[in-house]
């Protein structure tokens, strides 16, 4: 009896050897396999970078077994077999493998076409894993490249049907591929292009280490199972089978990482159990999963599952240097010092999630309304790598994490796979909080496409769009409309400005539910006073009784304009009404976000943003005079200027593929990369001054004005403190250049 269960395990090529022999057979009671391309790719991605796919369970097989059960082949097996084992668990793994790493001539059910697998080499070596492993269909421009090897080593596509193929199909392209890129480097040498020859000697490293990592891969990764001896009776092994399918639970990294840490007197899930508490305000099931990535992101920069492994204690981990060769490197050396990096980044959430519910800072004040539960690592160990930084430089660190994180939930940018975003924006946000030189792309990209988001769209909440807007209502400390207080936040939520009611009456679809017509309330004034009113029953009454301009001001804390107020007050409300508040509504949020959020003036106080607003108007009409004066003439101004000029939109274009940089050609373009500084000595330039100073009149004031809005200036945008002197002198230039610039 003792012998009648068997755990072993098989490397992959034993694995695929046998499923092209047909030793595996699934029995009818088995649903059919039903797995989507994308599973079978990412079962491909979990094998190849080494993580743990599960453990089948096999029964050993004989002839009346076979029978009994009508077992049938793997799917797409289409030759006669050796029939070995039926397989109990894991069939779905098992032919995924099959069809990925054997190519059979079959569609994938529920397909018109077959699909193919394969690897993408150069971002896997650039271990860009989310975008290296692929599918195509089987059309005549891929079945043209799976038969010319070359056209594989140019594009660096890896075809796993070349492991399957078994023989020395799979060296044979891995020297053939290594040997292309060879040639390439020889070929660029020989002709004098150093650029093409770096890349393809890059290239040629890449290929062989490619090649040692297959083999390792196909020889050495083990898949575990338990094979169940062939004589236990059929109703037994039934009930095993529906055991396993009504009480199984797959495991996750936290199980597997606890099971080999108890070993080493590390109570894993006891220390979970006293962490949970402190984290329960985020409504999630990976929390304890989290507190591991952010471990990992701390001692490594990476959180994927398989870097996770190397948290264990003493466990070595492989690091290949840039040059192809190997070391190992011990991340965390013993039991105390894993224990002491858990409670570091137990508090590291605990603190990202504290400042993310403060209602001044982030506005998240309730789980509901977080944007992103996954982002969560990367803020912790970024938030713990600002706090280890000296107290003066932190200031200036958490303005750039602020905007690093509202770019992030304005495009979306964790709401797919974010392991190895999260891994990358460690390391940019890392790089640019040391240098102001290295700001990474995505801001850039936050600035080109929030103009773009269409925000009536947005009618779900949880999505990070709909959440960032209603944490950027708290955070502008949006008002009751009825008690003119700022509501207490377990108290508010997200009501309709024009109520459900009329739009299921008076609209089609979902829009009446948009975060448009929505807005932070206490449950007192929309339950009991606005319930199913619309607004132009409610505001005459508010305006009567309180004024017109505390009503409004009220209504701006909720980013709705006068006109937008206007538009509500009609009567009859009409739907075409209902549009017109909704587009006036996105045009006043998205003023907010590229005012608040791109510009990054969300921690000023009200009469610094009124100020910033005149600075900027200042700014603007300066850009506006220059360029006019100067003819829109690049080349006019100072050659100092100029070269300054010239390198910023320079790297500006190299950082961001969307810029072009004909654009700046003309004065207009190029003027927007000026500082106050550089419009002040273009004005003042010697061979120019002449031409400015029938407006200006005189030099030195002209000059003294410019030291005290720049003053203003630079301490507003460089959160720096602005005290009562340089505010006022600041407030004097600005009325100055005001009165100079309407002449």
């Amino acid at each position: 009896m003792k012998d009648a269960q068997k755990p072993d395990h098989i490397s992959l090529n034993t694995l695929i050897h046998r499923l092209r022999d047909g030793r595996f057979v699934i029995p009818d009671f088995q649903r059919e396999f039903e797995w989507k391309p994308w599973d079978i790719q990412e079962l491909m991605r979990s094998i190849f970078l080494d993580y743990y796919i599960g453990s089948l369970l096999l029964w050993k097989g004989k002839e009346g077994n076979f029978e009994a059960l009508s077992c049938e082949p793997v799917y797409g097996f289409a030759e006669k077999g050796s029939p070995e084992y039926i397989v109990l668990d894991g069939q779905q793994r098992l032919t995924a493998i099959f069809y990925a790493f054997l190519s059979p001539d079959v569609p994938l059910p529920n397909r018109a076409s077959k699909a193919f697998y394969f690897i993408h080499v150069d971002k896997f070596m650039s271990e860009d894993y989310d975008e290296a492993f692929s599918y195509n269909w089987l059309s005549q421009r891929w079945v043209a490249l799976l038969d010319d090897d070359e056209a594989q080593y140019a594009t660096h596509i890896f075809p796993l049907s070349v492991i399957g193929a078994g023989g020395w199909d799979l060296p044979n392209w891995v020297q053939g591929y290594e040997q292309y890129w060879k040639k390439q480097t020889l070929e660029a040498k020989n002709n004098g292009n150093n650029i093409v020859m770096e890349e393809a000697t890059q290239h040629s490293i890449n290929a062989k280490a490619f090649g040692v990592y297959l083999k390792e891969i196909t020889e050495q990764y083990q898949i575990s199972y338990i094979e169940l001896d062939k004589d236990i009776e059929i109703d037994k092994v039934c009930d095993i089978f529906t055991q396993i399918n009504s009480r199984g639970v797959r495991l996750d990294v936290f199980d597997l990482l606890n099971a080999l840490l108890r070993p080493k007197g590390l109570p894993l899930k006891s220390m979970w159990r006293a962490a949970a508490p402190r984290l329960e305000f985020v409504e999630t099931k990976k929390m304890n999963v989290y507190i591991l990535q952010v471990m990992s992101i701390l001692r490594q920069a990476y959180c994927s599952p398989k870097y996770l492994y190397f948290l264990l204690p003493g466990e070595k981990k492989p690091i290949r240097e840039p040059d192809g060769t190997r070391r190992k490197e011990v991340l965390v050396p013993t039991t105390s010092a894993f224990s002491e990096l858990w409670d570091t980044a137990v508090n590291a959430l605990e603190d990202a999630i504290n400042m993310l519910r403060h209602p001044q800072e982030f506005g998240v004040i309730s789980s509901k309304y977080l944007p992103y539960v996954s982002i969560l690592p990367v803020f912790a160990s970024i938030q713990t790598h600002v706090k280890a930084l000296p107290a003066n430089k932190q200031l200036n660190a958490q303005r750039k994490v602020r905007h690093w994180y509202w770019a992030s939930v304005f495009t979306n940018r964790y709401s797919g796979s974010v392991e190895s975003t999260s891994a990358r924006d460690f390391l940019d946000m890392t790089a640019w909080i040391d240098d102001d030189d290295t700001r990474p792309a995505l801001l850039q990209e936050f600035k080109d496409r929030f103009r773009n988001l269409n925000l009536s769209k947005e009618t779900r909440l949880g999505t990070s769009v709909y959440n960032g807007i209603f944490n950027l209502l708290v955070i502008q400390g949006a008002r009751d409309w009825m008690t003119g207080n700022i509501p207490l936040h377990d108290d508010l939520d997200a009501h309709h400005i024009i109520p459900k009611s009329w739009g299921k009456e008076h609209l089609d679809g979902n829009i009446i539910n948009t975060i448009l017509n929505r807005t932070p309330l206490t449950q007192e004034t929309n339950r009991k006073v606005i319930n199913t009113q619309l607004p132009n029953e409610y505001l005459p009454l508010l305006i009567a009784e309180n004024g017109e301009d505390h009503v409004r001001t009220i209504l701006e804390s909720h980013f709705i304009s006068p006109i937008a107020q206007e538009i509500l007050m009609r009567k009859p409300f009409t739907s075409e009404d209902f549009e017109l508040f909704i587009n006036e509504r996105q045009r006043t949020i998205q003023d907010a976000i590229n005012y608040l959020l791109v510009k990054e003036r969300l921690g000023l106080t009200p009469k610094l943003r009124e100020l910033d607003e005149e600075i900027e108007w200042v700014e603007l009409e300066l850009r506006s005079i220059v360029a006019s004066t100067l003819e829109n003439d690049p080349t006019r101004v100072p050659s100092h200027v100029s070269a300054k000029v010239k390198e910023r939109i320079q790297r500006a274009v190299r950082k961001n593929a969307t810029l072009n940089a004909g654009d700046y050609q003309t004065l207009d373009g190029t003027l927007e990369y000026f500082d106050l500084r550089e419009i002040q000595d273009t004005i003042t330039n010697k061979a120019l001054w002449k031409l400015f100073e029938p407006r200006f009149a005189n030099k030195d004031a002209l000059n003294f004005k410019f030291e005290q809005l720049a003053e203003l200036r630079n301490g507003i945008r460089h959160s720096r403190r602005v005290n009562e002197i340089t505010r006022k002198e600041g407030e004097v230039a600005i009325l100055w250049f005001k009165q100079v610039l309407q002449k």
